[in-house]
This record gives structure tokens, C-alpha cells and sequence, in this order.
């Protein structure tokens, strides 16, 4: 017979474990990787905006202008950052995940610009798009492996 003490913790014990948190979802994981992007593009550092891209990753432009490699990545925005980017403001307004394995994703992130200029320092209207992107779990952590970037500026708003 099961002694009233024993039985008390065999329904305590769940109560006690689910109110405590536990670690994040691959899902909220990879948020944060493009909380994280989002707030170094907006600080403008080159740097903190490619470490969140694999060592090997592929970034393409919304021109269609590619570079490869994290520190090719890095040296393609310093300048951007400091001229047409330098005042400008990122946000991300929705993240659409498919995972199609456990360690890699598909993620779809829409997103709005303000603050940029022309090369003579002129401002430009807001600008919306979405990013294109693959990603990898690598030793725990998420990583951008690929990364399409696409202006919808200029797209009509879709039919509801």
C-alpha cells in the first residue's frame, strides 16, 4: 500500500515542476536570434549583426547582391551602417517558423525600415519587405545559414 506521504509528492511534484520555467522553444529561440539582429542593425554595428550568421552563411541584398561568409557579411554592412543606414530604425513584425527538421528551419520575417537616406544623406520613405531565411541548430544555439532579403515596398497589399 502506497503511504500518504508518497502519494502526496506523486501529485505535488508535477504542480511544483510545471510552474517553474523551462528552457525556451526552438521556436522562441529563434526570436530571440532576430531580436538580437534586429537590435544591431538599429545600434548600426556590422560586427553584432553578422554574428548571428554561421561562419559559412549566404546573405543576398534586396538588390540581388550577395556576399558569403560571416566576415564578408560583416564588411558588406559596415559601410551601409555608417552612410544610407546610419539613422535608420528595423523592426520585425512577423515571424512565420516551419521546421523542417528539429535543426533546421525555414523562417519568414516581415519587417519595416525608417530612417534611411540616398548617398547624398536625403530621407527615404519607410520601407517594408521580408526576409528569406534558413537556419541551423548548432551546438544548441540557432544560426542564419541563408538569408534573402526582399523589399515588398512597392507590392500591393494582398486581397483578404
Amino acid at each position: 500500500m502506497l503511504d500518504i506521504g508518497v502519494l502526496s509528492l506523486m501529485f505535488l511534484l508535477p504542480v511544483a515542476v510545471s510552474g517553474q520555467p523551462g528552457p525556451p522553444t526552438d521556436e522562441e529561440a529563434i526570436r530571440t536570434v532576430m531580436d538580437r539582429f534586429m537590435d544591431a542593425w538599429n545600434r548600426h554595428d556590422a560586427k553584432a549583426f553578422a554574428a548571428e550568421f554561421s561562419n559559412d552563411a549566404d546573405f543576398t541584398n534586396v538588390r540581388g547582391v550577395a556576399v558569403s561568409g560571416r566576415s564578408n557579411i560583416e564588411a558588406f554592412h559596415a559601410p551601409v551602417f555608417a552612410t544610407i543606414f546610419k539613422s535608420s530604425n528595423q523592426k520585425y513584425t512577423d515571424i512565420k517558423t516551419r521546421f523542417i527538421r528539429r535543426d533546421v528551419a525555414a523562417v519568414d520575417v516581415h519587417w519595416e525600415l525608417t530612417g534611411q537616406t540616398d548617398p547624398a544623406g536625403n530621407a527615404l520613405p519607410a520601407r517594408n519587405g521580408q526576409l528569406i531565411l534558413v537556419m541551423t541548430k548548432e551546438s544548441g544555439g540557432w544560426q542564419i545559414v541563408v538569408m534573402h532579403n526582399q523589399d515588398l515596398t512597392a507590392q500591393p497589399h494582398p486581397v483578404k
